[in-house]
């Protein structure tokens, strides 16, 4: 009598207890005629083994009972031969010879990709039939789930075909570029797919063919995975043979090379190493792939940080040169647009782009799908992510301002903006973070929520109460925090502060920052005079009651109407415990900590100032008390930032006649706006580093020849404040003694004639005086 073992397996990452494994012997020894086919049906009703869309994972489980039985575990019963006998091979379709063809791209005409599915054997036989003659590994067998296409042309025919697989089970480089554990591998591999064929047929010679293919390829996988398999796709990985090819269609399409394999197959199970080594590839198909794919029940992993890359050639290239938009002549586009507004933030699309080719090429980049907002921006907020670590402490200043159109009624996609349903201003709400240090110079963006409110929903603000926060509007602030969450994970040496106005004074935000004491701290202005616990009465009441910690004065700016003014501010503090509202039982009770400054003496028909602060930072002193009270002064700067974008940028003048263009055209235009601030706020805090850290060479050659009238340079270039004042004053910066320094208004004004002073310099310096030039300089701010 043969013993069996019995044990606890995991296979095909389904766990396989001893007594399912009992149930599947009992089944076979009462059934021994059952098929393997109706054996694993069962197999998978027991063990609930389902695809997202409901279906029995029958494929799966019919490996893991042959990889049972090779354990011991099982003996499966005898395979069945075919009722009919030998089952017929679809018919292969023969194709007459191609004929050899080289040209552009665009001669080949529309090219679209074909899907192959279950029941599609002419197209199926077609792609076979093409890998088996052209394709070094043949048509496959490929391995789990499975999508295949046909890449057509309408000038010429099949130009080949790519297919989309189960990916490595294990693969070390791939592993290390997410910062997988073992635990989140096995629950998110269903996340990764392997582009496990890529052909053009050897006939077809067209440059950009193949990375354009590419792009095509990864940007509907994602929807036609989910609709096949009910899985959503967040990373594809492929595998070169450095030995027959260079990946070179891959890196302009954007892939990512993270490291080779190490010559094991599949199947090498005796760790031979007997096929060749091949680079290994990686396109991620979320702004958040890697810390999606860490996610996992029972385990807090983080996705690692950013991985160092080369200094970037110019700002546009650092903020925009990691874009992954499916195509590379996309990506430099992207480039070229944002220099073009950066050069003439104030001009029309027209002016700024100075010719009708880059013209039409913008308009084409802004209406293509592939250029969404969230997607232009992720390198910047990777980039400022990068700036981030620098810092030991950054704030995460956000807010709301709207975008009014309505001087073009007739753009689609936009809604109400204001307080009337009809007959109001309409356009476009926009929230956005920006992270700022302690001295107000903005690192850049770290998130932005562009949305237009529904006209026929408006006006019901009465049923508020009834619903989730995930379905309100104020989720916004939540969205932002979690946006600095994720920030705080990549950089744990930073300490990050979300800070809100008082619109962020949500209950569900405060739960939220108390979650993860690892995350970002959360600092918001008190709008509703809450009841306290513990027996604390109210907020105000009771905050006022507290002694006076200190006072200070603050310098209050003129405004309006309203000269400048010194306020003496007394401040206030204490610890407060909140209960939740009586319509969120569900929620926890929190404890913060309330800081007040309040302005003695105001002058008369003058409101006093009063600041309620709330936060998650203790407060024990009164330094602790004014060091709050300093970064909600710096949430300021992002009213700055707002008016720099819509003065400065002219965001509210775009004419596209689409919301969707105008959300891609505003995420450069945000960009931008923030390079003027940045550089703005850089002037004051490093007056005296060389301008070429912010300027090319010409740029302030062409300057000082223009101010100073002398068209002989320098030997040394000058400081970066001078040049500044420079551009300022082609802007109407007079510099008086009183004036201070420079603003954005004048700076980006300044600009657009700096532009054109730079185009005549080179004009002159190229033909009448080569002398004047020299290898160019970066301008890539340090």
């Amino acid at each position: 009598m043969q013993i069996r073992r019995l044990c606890e397996v995991q296979v095909c990452g389904q766990e396989f207890s001893k007594e399912t494994i009992v149930r599947i012997r009992e089944v076979i020894d009462h059934d021994p005629e059952i098929s393997r086919g109706a054996l694993s049906r069962k197999v998978c009703e027991w063990l609930q083994w389902r695809t997202k869309k409901g279906q029995l994972k029958q494929v799966n489980c019919r490996v893991a009972l042959l990889k049972l039985q090779q354990r011991g575990e099982i003996e499966l019963p005898a395979v069945k031969a075919f009722p009919g006998g030998r089952a017929k091979r679809s018919r292969r379709v023969e194709r007459k010879p191609q004929k050899r063809w080289k040209g552009k791209l665009e001669q080949l005409g529309p090219i679209r990709l074909i899907a192959i599915g279950s029941a599609d054997r002419q197209a199926a036989g077609t792609w076979n039939q093409m890998m088996n003659q052209h394709h070094y590994l043949g048509a496959g067998p490929l391995c789990g789930a499975q999508m295949r296409y046909l890449i057509d042309s309408e000038n010429y025919g099949y130009l080949g075909g790519l297919s989309f697989s189960a990916p490595a089970w294990r693969l070390e480089s791939r592993d290390q570029w997410i910062g997988w554990d073992d635990r989140a591998r096995r629950q998110n591999l269903n996340r990764v797919v392997a582009n496990s064929r890529f052909l053009i047929v050897p006939q077809v010679s067209a440059p950009n063919l193949a990375s354009h293919v590419l792009g095509m390829a990864v940007a509907r996988i994602r929807a036609d995975w989910m609709e096949r398999y009910g899985e959503d796709l967040v990373l594809i990985e492929t595998f070169v043979d450095r030995q027959r090819y260079n990946g070179t269609c891959y890196r302009a399409a954007n892939w990512i090379e993270v490291g080779e394999t190490k010559g094991r197959g599949r199947q090498d199970q005796n760790n031979r190493q007997e096929v060749p080594v091949k680079k290994v590839l990686l396109y991620a198909l979320d702004k958040e792939t890697r810390a999606v794919l860490c996610r996992c029940e029972g385990a807090a992993t983080t996705a690692k940080a950013p991985m160092p890359e080369a200094k970037p050639e110019d700002w546009t290239e650092e903020e925009f040169g990691r874009a992954q938009l499916g195509d590379e002549r996309l990506n430099q586009r992207l480039q070229t647009m944002a220099r073009d507004f950066y050069a003439n933030p104030q001009a029309q699309i027209p002016e700024a782009c100075q010719s009708r080719a880059k013209t039409k090429a913008a308009y084409r980049f802004l209406g293509n799908p592939n250029t969404a907002m969230n997607v232009v921006l992720e390198p910047h907020y990777q980039a400022t992510i990068q700036r981030i670590a620098k810092e030991k402490v950054v704030l995460s200043a956000q807010d709301t301002t709207s975008l009014n159109y309505s001087a073009h009624p007739l753009t689609n996609g936009i809604g109400p903006i204001g307080s009337k349903k009809d007959g109001g201003a309409i356009g476009l709400i926009v929230h956005d973070t920006i992270a700022l240090t302690l001295e107000g110079t903005p690192l850049g963006l770290l998130n932005v929520q562009c949305w237009a409110r529904d006209k026929e929903s408006f006006g019901k603000h009465h049923q508020r109460k009834d619903k989730p926060i995930e379905q309100k509007e104020s989720f916004k602030w939540l969205s932002s925090y979690q946006a600095a969450a994720e920030a705080q994970r990549q950089c744990p040496d930073t300490m990050i502060v979300s800070v809100g106005d008082r619109e962020a004074d949500i209950y569900e935000l405060f739960e939220l920052a108390l979650e993860d004491p690892k995350g970002p701290r959360l600092l918001v202005r008190a709008e509703q005079d809450r009841l306290l616990g513990d027996g604390q009465a109210h907020l105000w009441p009771f905050v006022e009651k507290q002694p006076v910690a200190g006072s200070y004065q603050l310098a209050v700016p003129r405004r309006y109407h309203r000269p400048a003014r010194t306020a003496q501010m007394n401040v206030r503090f204490a610890q407060i415990h909140l209960n939740p509202p009586k319509t969120k039982t569900h929620l926890k009770p929190v404890t913060l900590w309330a800081v007040l400054a309040e302005e003695i003496d105001p002058p008369a028909n003058v409101e006093a100032i009063c600041w309620m602060l709330l936060t998650t930072c203790p407060v024990v002193n009164f330094q602790q008390a004014m060091e709050r009270i300093h970064w909600y002064i710096c949430r300021w700067c992002i009213e700055v930032y707002h008016r720099t974008l819509k003065s400065g940028c002219k965001i509210e003048e775009r004419q596209l006649g689409s919301a969707c263009r105008i959300e891609t055209c505003l995420a450069i235009d945000m960009v931008v706006a923030w390079r003027i601030f940045h550089l703005t706020k850089l002037g004051r805090e490093t007056p005296h580093v060389p301008c070429t850290v912010f300027f090319e060479e010409s740029e302030w050659k062409a300057l000082h020849a223009y101010i100073t009238r002398n068209p002989t340079p320098p030997a040394e270039p000058p400081t970066l404040q001078t040049t500044m004042n420079w551009v300022a004053t082609l802007g109407g910066y007079r510099g008086r003694k009183g004036d201070g320094y420079p603003g954005t208004q004048t700076l980006w004004k300044g600009l657009q004639h700096l532009d054109d002073l730079n185009e005549m310099w080179l004009f002159m310096a190229k033909n009448y005086a080569p002398q004047l030039l020299s290898p160019s300089v970066s301008r890539t701010p340090t």
